[in-house]
C-alpha cells in the first residue's frame, strides 16, 4: 500500500507530479530509491516523445558568482510562456546559468564541436599514445578524446549541484516535470582577467 507521505516525499525530491510519483511508487513497490529510477526512465521517454515540438518562449536567466569576478547568461527554451513564467523553471534556468559559470563549457552539444577542433584535439593525443601496442591505440584514442570533450560539452557534464547526474539528465527532468520540451538554446560565460 503506497501512502500519501511516501507520495509526498517523493514529489519534493523530485517535483515530478502527484500521479506520477504514485505510478512509479506502485511500480516500485513504495521503495523510494526505485521509484527515483523508474522516474528516470519516464523522464527520458517524455523528452524523446517531445523532441519534435516546437519552442515557442522561454527565459534569459544569469548568475554571478560571490565577488562579482565570474558570470554567466543562458537561453532556455520551452513551449509555453506558462511554463516559462513557472518560478521553477527560473530557478532551473540560473541553476544552468550557475553551471556554466562554473564549468567554462565550450559547447552545449557534441554537434557543436567542429572538425577543426577535432582534428586538432586527436593530433596532440595521438602524439601521446605512439608508446602503446597498435591494437590498443585506437581504443585509447577514442577514450581521450571523449574525457577531453566531456568537460567541454555542456550537456555531458556532471552537474555541480549532484554529480550523479549529467546536465543532460536535468534537461530530461525538467521535460518531465514541465510537461514540456525544454532546451538550453544559448549561453555565455564571462570572467574578469581571464
Amino acid at each position: 500500500m503506497i501512502t500519501t507521505e511516501q507520495i509526498k516525499e517523493l514529489r519534493n525530491i523530485t517535483g515530478v507530479s502527484v500521479m506520477v510519483c504514485k505510478k512509479a511508487l506502485e511500480e516500485a513497490g513504495g521503495d523510494i530509491d526505485k521509484a527515483k529510477i523508474i522516474l528516470t526512465k519516464i523522464s527520458a521517454n517524455a523528452a524523446s516523445k517531445k523532441s519534435d515540438r516546437t519552442l515557442g518562449s522561454g527565459t534569459i536567466a544569469s548568475y554571478i558568482h560571490a565577488g562579482g569576478t565570474v558570470g554567466a547568461m543562458v537561453e532556455v527554451q520551452c513551449e509555453t510562456d506558462f511554463v516559462a513564467r513557472n518560478e521553477d523553471f527560473q530557478k532551473f534556468a540560473r541553476d544552468v546559468a550557475m553551471q556554466v559559470a562554473a564549468t567554462v563549457p565550450a559547447y552545449i552539444v557534441e554537434t557543436e564541436i567542429n572538425e577543426t577542433e577535432k582534428t586538432k584535439a586527436t593530433e596532440v593525443f595521438k602524439s601521446e599514445i605512439l608508446d602503446k601496442p597498435a591494437e590498443m591505440q585506437e581504443k585509447i584514442l577514442e577514450g581521450k578524446l571523449a574525457s577531453y570533450f566531456k568537460e567541454k560539452v555542456l550537456m555531458n557534464q556532471e552537474y555541480i549541484k549532484d554529480p550523479s547526474k549529467k546536465i543532460s539528465d536535468i534537461v530530461q527532468e525538467a521535460t518531465q516535470k514541465f510537461g514540456e520540451k525544454v532546451e538550453i538554446v544559448k549561453m555565455v560565460r564571462f570572467g574578469v582577467l581571464e
